[in-house]
């Protein structure tokens, strides 16, 4: 990839990160209300880039803290492994 490809795709990129995680874990709207089901499917599907932001601000965390329990646990899960292919990668592999 030649550096106008780069310049050319790198807004972009930064727009699309800084709008995946607008709502990540740790922010103060949880405050009053825990993070329920959908809640967790989001920050499950968006703990990639919100593990990447951690790494260099602590304002930011992968897991709410303040949550409904089982539900967001269970979106969690379901979030990270929607995000990161699942179990379906490994058995879509053809035998010889």
């Amino acid at each position: 990839m030649n550096s106008s490809r780069i310049s050319k795709w790198l807004p972009l990129f930064i727009l699309l990160g800084i709008i995946v995680t607008s709502c990540a874990p740790g922010n103060a709207e949880f405050d009053i209300d825990p993070a329920g089901f959908w809640m967790g499917l989001w920050h499950g599907f968006i703990s990639f880039f919100t593990f990447i932001i951690s790494l260099f601000t602590s304002d930011v965390g992968i897991y709410e803290i303040n949550n409904s329990g089982w539900p967001y646990n269970l979106g969690f899960i379901i979030g990270i492994m929607i995000f990161y292919g699942g179990s379906s990668k490994s058995s879509c592999r053809k035998w010889k």
